[in-house]
This record gives structure tokens, sequence and C-alpha cells, in this order.
């Protein structure tokens, strides 16, 4: 078996952690509806400085070592999406997180 390399900006590297979907299941996130054709909600945790986002596909990824006053940021934003496109997107650690 031939392991890949990480990609770029990648919070983890399954050679080292996983992640642990007790850990997701145990969260329980204050998510905020959004009005953008490309994500469907946000939450943040303050404590660990991390940002949640859900797409209208389903998909959520979550992004580290994100500021509390970015988020807000994000949340006054005019577009959320263009917001995140040129704020958010190849600007932190992430992970994609496993569907229930």
């Amino acid at each position: 078996m031939r392991l890949q390399p990480p990609q770029k900006n990648r919070a983890h590297n399954f050679r080292i952690v996983g992640t642990i979907p007790e850990e997701i299941e145990s969260l329980k996130l204050d998510w905020q509806p959004l009005e953008s054709k490309l994500l469907a909600a946000a939450a943040y945790e303050a404590p660990r400085s991390r940002l949640y986002l859900r797409f209208h596909s389903g998909d959520v990824y979550r992004y580290f070592t994100f500021p509390a006053d970015q988020y807000q940021e994000f949340l006054d934003a005019e577009s959320r999406g263009r917001y995140f496109l040129s704020h958010i997107r190849n600007h932190f650690p992430y992970e994609r997180l496993p569907r229930r």
C-alpha cells in the first residue's frame, strides 16, 4: 500500500491522526443558516477557534485557527460565498468531516 502525500493546507494526515467519529457526534454546535448559493450553514467553536461550514452539497468542513473576529466579519459579509472564496479557502488548515 502506497500512502499519498497530504494535500496542501490539509489539517489531517491520516498517517498521523484520523477524524474520530465519536468526537464529531458529541459536538453541540449552534449552526447559523446562511443565505448563500454556496454555503448552507456555519458554526463557530470559540474555545478552539474552529469554523465549521456546511455546503449545499451536504459536505461539512472544519477550519482550524480561525479567529473569532474574522467569523463575525464572515457573517456580516454582503456575500458569504465570495468571502469564503477570497478569505477562507486556501488560507486555513482544514479537514472534511465524514458524512453521518
